[in-house]
């Protein structure tokens, strides 16, 4: 099996894997590597896209109480990892792939409570360095009681952040901004949540909104806007000979191949589809993952690996294409001579 290196932002067009092996066998593993990669694939490119929003502030996974089941919540949260998402609230996914671990109080702590202020007493004293959820009932007043509970406490109050959770969150995040500022607070962060997207945490960046980071949950945890991504596994190479599909709109290129990507000043400018066996300028990237049925050095890639060759791939494409916007001109995918003939 030949594969793009996990982390590697790829193209319309362009072959992720590349399986080699007796036809059953063959035939026998496409549905689970369609399920697999594909989903993996879009849930990595949704958070890569909140992620450069987010620009540096810190973003979390919130999304496991709406995805899909607990199988997608766990590949998801291993997904966003690998694009730049911090940390995750999946507790079992920080613990089976070592992510950080991240969350706040619940609504529910608040109004188990008489008052908010006792809630919020409480939940610091258990945990001193928590994020405080203020918008259970009036978010400017929720905010007020954070500034007395840090009078009261003095020297012991070591609340981080307060999180706000709905309503206009770049107003809010303002109001809440003077208010801990004036009180001498500057330190306690503004953290925010509640129905966010790469949009709407973009448009919070452009406005200045005082926000230091970002928890986004369902619209990321499903892919709100590509549900589903157009991938295929066809057979294109038998007893030596290629083969493709002539089907209209539907058609496939025959041949193992392989993507050369080429750069210029660091910068990735075009991809280039040929054969396997062809030699173009730029860097291949198709590279031998297993072998005679066993992981070759390339296959044992850690997530860590993964989430580094994500940022530096990231970085060398050009900025219209990192952009939310749809890039104009698109990023350009050629068909080699050979491969074409």
């Amino acid at each position: 099996m030949r594969a793009v290196p996990e982390g590697t932002p790829v193209f319309a067009g362009e072959p992720l894997l590349s399986v080699t092996a007796p036809l059953p066998e063959a035939q026998l593993v496409e549905t689970f590597l369609l399920n697999q990669v594909v989903f993996s694939t879009a849930a990595a490119s949704k958070a890569a896209r909140v992620v450069a929003a987010a620009a540096g502030r810190p973003v979390v996974d919130f999304g496991l109480r709406r995805m899909h089941g607990t199988d997608a919540g766990m590949k998801a949260a291993r997904a966003f990892a690998v694009a730049g998402v911090a940390a995750t609230s999946n507790v079992l996914a920080g613990l089976a792939f070592g992510l950080p671990v991240a969350g706040t109080m619940a609504h529910s702590y608040i109004e188990a409570h008489d008052e908010e202020g006792e809630a919020f007493r409480r939940f610091a004293g258990i945990f001193p360095e928590t994020i405080l959820l203020v918008d259970t009932y009036d978010t400017i007043e929720g905010v007020r009681r954070v500034v007395r509970l840090a009078r009261e406490l003095g020297e012991d109050f070591r609340v981080r952040a307060i999180r706000l959770d709905s309503g206009d969150l770049g107003a809010l995040a303002r109001e809440a901004r003077r208010i801990l500022d004036e009180a001498g607070l500057p330190g306690v962060g503004i953290f925010a949540s509640g129905g966010l997207d790469e949009w709407s945490v973009a448009e919070l960046v452009r406005s200045g909104a005082p926000l230091d980071g970002f928890g986004v949950g369902t619209r990321m945890g499903v892919v709100a806007d590509a549900p589903w991504l157009d991938a295929a596994y066809k057979l294109v190479e038998y007893e030596g000979r290629g083969r493709m599909k002539l089907s209209p709109g539907k058609e496939t290129l025959p041949g193992a191949k392989q993507v050369f990507r080429r750069e210029e000043g660091g910068r990735a400018v075009r991809d280039v589809i040929g054969l396997a066996g062809e030699s173009l300028p730029g860097r291949p990237l198709l590279v031998t993952v297993m072998e005679d049925g066993a992981r070759t050095e390339e296959g044992r890639r850690t997530l860590a690996d993964a989430r580094e060759t994500f940022h530096r791939e990231w970085e060398k494409l050009p900025a219209r294409i990192r952009a939310l916007e749809e890039a104009d001109p698109p990023y350009e995918v050629q068909v080699s001579p050979r491969l074409s003939a």
